[in-house]
């Protein structure tokens, strides 16, 4: 018996040190990843389509570099540390046009950019929730307090989706304010009025305004 654990002791003592090698030897981009991996899965492991093949793909720091931003962007968030760009598509809130824009998240805020101009800014400290579905579109809702600040709810469409959602809920640290939901949501449009959007599956993924004026994503 005595044998036994101390055998046991040593395999643990044994298995302690490699792991301690392994994390050692980790690169601080390396492990940057993983912090960030893990936080992918509590949000989305067994919840959202696409996870397990986001599994093998690396995320990257920003999909677009701080000089690829206007001048006059830059000036107007000069102070606050950028921490990652990436294009977006956003869908207007009344009508749902399609507009390219990009979304830079900071130490502090979210910005919805068009061009050379700030079209909204969302400190983390307000924001209510981070809205996704469970299939395989790339749409985000952050939802927004009800205050003349803000014209309502954002709706984005991005093309690394679980990169991006990530990224936002450790810089705004609300991981838990994000909900993987099934059918449809409501998001705000702004003085008091709610929409419907709705999530469907299809031969192709589309998005668009149906007869009853609801967003569906297929």
């Amino acid at each position: 018996g005595f044998l036994m654990q101390t055998s046991e002791m040593l395999q643990k003592i044994c298995m302690r040190n490699l792991v301690r090698k392994y994390c050692r030897g980790l690169t601080a981009e390396r492990k940057v990843q993983l912090q960030q991996k893990v936080v992918t899965s509590a949000v989305f492991s067994g919840k959202k389509e696409g996870y397990l093949e986001s599994l093998s793909q690396p995320f990257l720091e920003t999909r677009l570099k701080e000089n690829d931003l206007n001048p006059k962007v830059l000036q107007l968030i000069r102070g606050e540390n950028i921490k990652y760009v990436t294009p977006v598509i956003k869908y207007d809130r009344n009508g749902f046009k399609a507009r390219e824009r990009l979304l830079v998240l900071t130490q502090s805020s979210a910005y919805v950019v068009e061009m050379a101009k700030i079209k909204q800014k969302i400190e983390y400290s307000t924001l209510k929730g981070i809205s996704t579905s469970n299939l395989s579109d790339g749409i985000v809702v952050i939802h927004v307090p009800e205050d003349n600040k803000q014209k309502g709810d954002v709706i984005l469409q991005c093309e690394h989706i679980f990169e991006t959602v990530t990224k936002l809920c450790i810089l705004a640290n609300k991981q838990s304010l994000v909900k993987v939901v099934k059918g449809s949501l409501r998001f705000r449009v702004g003085s008091g009025k709610e929409g419907t959007m709705v999530f469907t599956v299809g031969p192709e993924p589309q998005v668009f305004k149906d007869k009853t004026g609801q967003l569906t994503v297929v």
